[in-house]
């Protein structure tokens, strides 16, 4: 067993033989961490992976490194039996082959590769381990997975190291790693002063080698989506959902205050956050606010995606790197739980011109909506609506910014319902403004009323074209649609002029 940071390749098989139907087949990967071991299984749309399966066991498995030079012996043991459970469970799964890494507390340790040896002569399962400027590549990749285009600082902080990797223009440009993990800081001789001396020595050295980075500041780990846990606790923040959840610089300061002066017993209550993983917080919380205070970003955001995901996107060919997470997601969705797949985009062709003055980023969502119109028929009609909204506004969507997932989900509960009083989602329409609730309802009448017309026939059409100046909204058919055209789809017509505050038209033509 050797560092392979120049020389591995993630998957020694192709993920993506077939690039037009990029589609992933239960990949596993598993995670040795310095404080947890993870194993995920991914499938469904490649460029928006769904997590067929996904368990963390806490193993502390680098905790003393830095002092005894070894992997704690008690940790040792957990990994080694987290590790023969997840291969026992990969193969009663069917994943056809797992690939393991290991990071800072296996590479560290000198008798890392020897528990490598002993994974491998237990299990079968060999491990790969990575040094921490390829383990900060991997994490910032995964973070261009979830956000394309996406530009600024990714920190992946684990238990023994932190990474930091500089993104933009789709690349991951420089890196650099350090010992700022929680289970380091917690052996360092001084108590909170000579951690922070410490801390600020460590992170001016890493600000001297990448330079200014005043974007926005990613962060990958668990010990930052704990902290965000935290934060939304004390803003009361209404949708618990980690990935792209945003925070300031002063956000984050009044939240490590808070932290400071709270329970921790009772606030890691509250915030689902597991006894193990908030006795490391503090330590964290004291990295950020140094990290903050050095590099000033303009903004904040919590990455949910990180070196697993990272590892998919390495294997991805450059066109499918460049395809919308979001659209392939819904895609995806529709192919596999709509009612008549591919009557979307029908859809979409529909309703687009009711928006003639749309943004790229309406655009984008108007044509996910109309994926996701469907994929929920199975619920309760009387609780349909709603599941709509809670599906949409907690999936495991990338590409998605939190008022985003809001409005998605608002108009897919005005596709199955015309008003939205007393909605048990009220709280999160806050997170949205005044004209984007109403798109979201103009979206999703306008799909309520496309639903009503299967056009399945490829020589018959139905489309919707607003006037905003003459007050019109006119729905131009084929001959052939009118008996489509009955009384629900007229009341329906109706619904969205008076959102619209237009004149309903209806107009036949010959197909």
């Amino acid at each position: 067993m050797s560092d392979v940071s120049s020389t591995w390749a993630p998957f020694d098989h192709a993920l993506f033989e077939d690039s037009a139907h990029p589609f992933l087949k239960k990949v596993g990967v598993i995670d040795v961490g310095s404080n947890s071991v993870r194993m995920v299984v991914f499938d469904g749309a490649a460029r928006s992976p769904a997590y067929y399966y996904n368990e963390k066991i806490m193993c502390a498995l680098g905790a003393g490194v830095s002092k005894t030079g070894i992997l704690n012996p008690t940790g040792r043991k957990r990994a080694l039996a987290a590790i023969e459970r997840f291969v026992h469970l990969a193969r009663g799964m069917g994943v056809p082959k797992l690939t393991a890494v290991a990071t800072a507390a296996v590479r560290d340790a000198s008798d890392g590769e020897d528990f490598c040896r002993e994974v491998l002569q237990k299990t079968g399962q060999k491990i790969w381990i990575i040094d921490g400027r390829e383990e900060a590549r991997l994490s910032a990749q995964g973070v261009l997975l979830g956000w394309p285009g996406s530009y600024g600082l990714v920190c992946d902080i684990g238990g023994s190291s932190m990474e930091l990797a500089e993104i933009g223009d789709g690349q991951v440009r420089r890196r650099v790693s350090s010992d700022l993990g929680p289970l380091k800081l917690l052996e360092i001789k001084g108590g909170k002063k000579g951690r922070a001396a410490h801390i600020k020595q460590v992170v001016e050295q890493l600000a001297d080698e990448l330079g200014p980075q005043h974007n926005r500041l990613f962060l990958v780990g668990g010990s930052w989506r704990a902290l965000a846990r935290i934060d939304m606790e004390r803003r009361k923040y209404p949708l618990h959902v980690m990935h792209e959840y945003r925070m300031s610089i002063q956000s984050v300061r009044d939240t490590i205050e808070f932290l400071d002066q709270t329970d921790h017993t009772a606030l890691r209550i509250a915030c689902g956050v597991s006894s193990a993983r908030m006795d490391l917080v503090p330590y964290a919380a004291e990295v950020l606010k140094r990290l903050i205070h050095v590099f000033r970003p303009k903004d904040i955001a919590i990455s949910s995606y990180g070196i697993r995901e990272g590892m998919l996107y390495e294997e991805m060919p450059q066109d499918l790197r460049e395809r919308d997470p979001l659209i392939e997601a819904c895609q995806y969705a529709e192919m596999k739980d709509a009612r008549f797949p591919g009557y979307g985009d029908r859809l979409y062709q529909f309703l687009q011109n009711v928006f003639p003055k749309t943004t790229p980023e309406l655009d984008r969502l108007a044509r996910s909506a109309c994926y996701l119109h469907d994929v929920s028929w199975r619920a309760h009609p009387d609780y349909r609506a709603e599941v709509c909204f809670d599906n949409a506004t907690r999936a495991n969507l990338g590409g998605l910014k939190h008022s985003e997932r809001v409005f998605l989900g608002l108009a897919l509960l005005h596709r199955y319902k015309n008003n939205r009083e007393g909605s048990p989602f009220a709280n999160l329409f806050t997170l949205v403004k005044p004209d984007q609730i109403r798109n979201a309802e103009i979206l999703g009448k306008a799909m309520r009323l496309g639903a009503m017309l299967w056009i399945v026939d490829p020589d018959q059409n139905a489309e919707l074209f607003y006037d905003k100046k003459k007050k019109t909204i006119v729905l131009k058919m084929s001959d052939g649609l009118k008996p489509l055209f009955g009384e629900v789809a007229e009341a329906r017509f109706q619904s969205l002029a008076t959102t619209l505050s237009a004149k309903p038209v209806v107009q036949f033509f010959g197909a």
